[in-house]
């Protein structure tokens, strides 16, 4: 029951930090659940945000889910999910009661564009960590090229994702058949 609790109170931490979606919340789940519990490696978080985004949900609600399961089995998956989701559903409750009242307020709105800007750099960081434990050849290197070409165009992040990991296949048989 104690590693339960355990669980649940880590992504309770990491749910209170929701603030920008499940993409801000790398940082806070690498170094919660990389450095920090070494519960995860930098290849796993990678490899759950991809599942994540292909899998209905919340992507840090899925990467809790897999935590869970992965420590604990299902019950670990229901603590781990019920940390994430409890303090954003507590936070925009008391948002949504107080932001009609306080909306208007230029304090509010600077507020709001200090955190997106914040949001903002600790993905940048995230992303540049990422990149230097993901992209290891030429091949990922224009794989990355690629997908970051798919911002200009209008493509399901889940269409990206299939066709990186159908692209990775060929890449791995191919050049296994060619040595």
């Amino acid at each position: 029951m104690r590693e339960l609790l355990f669980l649940f109170w880590t992504f309770f931490k990491i749910g209170a930090c929701t603030f920008g979606g499940g993409y801000a919340m790398l940082p806070i789940i690498q170094r919660e659940l990389v450095d920090k519990r070494g519960w995860l490696t930098n290849d796993e978080v990678v490899d759950y945000y991809a599942i994540g985004q292909l899998t209905p949900g919340v992507i840090a609600v899925n990467v809790s889910t897999f935590v869970g399961v992965k420590r604990k089995g299902v019950i670990g998956a229901v603590f781990s999910t019920l940390g994430m989701v409890t303090p954003p559903i507590i936070i925009i409750l008391l948002i949504a009661a107080l932001l009609t009242n306080f909306a208007h307020l230029e304090v509010v709105k600077h507020a709001f564009a200090g955190i997106r800007v914040a949001v903002l750099a600790m993905m940048t960081k995230t992303i540049v960590s990422m990149f230097k434990n993901g992209v290891k050849d030429w091949f990922t290197l224009v794989l990355f090229i690629l997908t970051v070409a798919t911002i200009f165009i209008d493509v399901s992040p889940v269409v990206v994702v299939l066709i990186a990991a159908a692209a990775g296949i060929f890449y791995k048989r191919w050049a296994v058949t060619k040595k």
